[in-house]
């Protein structure tokens, strides 16, 4: 009997130090841990348009403030890239792992690794389709439906007093990805209504200035009489911008546009009246990345969905708001 209490102890200390150990790579005791002493990952998408360059800069710039080690990676937009940099970050054993999602699917395994290992993940400005909601700490980043609904809104609005049909070509985002499919659900919720808004074409262009031009060089070839163009980014927007431009129209007038983002080239253009009417995204989520990461380690209870204020932007309200604009 004595031989058996003797090993429970032994047993029950060994699982009371591994626990110690799992509580502290997820933040479960590190309340004592200084910001300097704080290791996180970052796996981005990649650099595919001037919004993630911002968002890149900024969480950069904020876990510098911080004084917190950030550990980054860009994916190039490739999902195994992702995977392969969250991978790493298990085996180097961060505090937190952060990322931005290239698509929404196919990331429960290497979740499950990042939980196994007593590692929180946190989502920012992307989600991913897990039932397994355990999987992360908590998702950072904007509505997308949203956004779609005020593009959306707006159009209505501009066609009120017209019965005429109206033709819109939709440049979609990169394939899969939370943003893509979501602009366009929203965008279409509000509508779908109205008989005389049709979706005549609808593409990706990768989110992408040069997939955008692309894109729409093709589609105008086959939707030559198109009233809208609804991009999912600003890039690909400006690039439709100059493939209107190379056919003979004028952006803005001849075929109206909405964009989504609100960077300064995107602003630009639309103080210039290129673009019709601009849906905020804001990729200044450093800070609010930050907050979150401290309050993990810290063993405290976050919330599941943090959303991000927005805006949007008419013409006026651009040149306006370009001389302060962050990014």
């Amino acid at each position: 009997m004595k031989k058996l209490v003797t090993g429970l102890a032994a047993t029950g200390a060994l699982l009371l130090a591994l626990t110690g150990c799992s509580a502290g790579a997820s933040g479960g005791d590190g309340g004592d841990k200084a910001p300097e002493d704080i290791i996180v990952g970052f796996a981005q998408v990649g650099a595919e348009s001037g919004w993630r360059t911002a968002n890149t800069k900024d969480v950069k710039r904020a876990f510098e403030d911080a004084g917190i080690e950030l550990k980054f990676s860009d994916a190039q937009q490739k999902q195994e890239n992702q995977i392969k940099a969250i991978r790493s970050y298990i085996q180097q054993g961060v505090d937190v792992i952060a990322f931005s999602p290239v698509v929404e699917s196919g990331w429960d395994a290497v979740l499950q690794e990042a939980k196994d290992a007593g590692i929180p993940v946190i989502l920012t400005d992307r989600a991913v389709d897990s039932e397994d909601e355990s999987l992360f700490e908590s998702f950072l980043g904007s509505d997308f439906v949203e956004e779609g609904n005020k593009a959306g809104e707006w159009l209505v609005e501009e066609y009120a007093d017209s019965d005429d049909p109206v033709k819109i070509i939709q440049l979609e985002g990169t394939t899969g990805a939370a943003p893509a499919i979501d602009r366009a659900e929203g965008f279409a919720e509000i509508i779908k209504d109205e008989s005389k808004f049709e979706i005549v074409a609808s593409q990706t262009g990768d989110f992408t200035r040069a997939g955008g031009k692309q894109v729409t060089e093709a589609l105008l070839k086959s939707n030559p009489d198109v009233d809208v163009i609804y991009s999912h980014n600003d890039d690909m927007g400006l690039g439709a911008i100059e493939a209107i431009e190379e056919a003979g129209l004028v952006p803005g007038e001849d075929i109206k546009i909405i964009t989504v983002d609100a960077v300064k080239d995107g602003m630009q253009a639309l103080a210039d009246g290129k673009i019709n009417f601009i849906v905020e995204c804001n990729p200044l989520l450093g800070d609010q990345l930050v907050d979150l990461v401290k309050k993990v380690v810290a063993g405290e209870d976050i919330e599941k969905r943090v959303v991000t204020e927005e805006t949007t932007f008419t013409q006026e309200e651009a040149k306006e708001a370009l001389p302060d604009r962050q990014y």
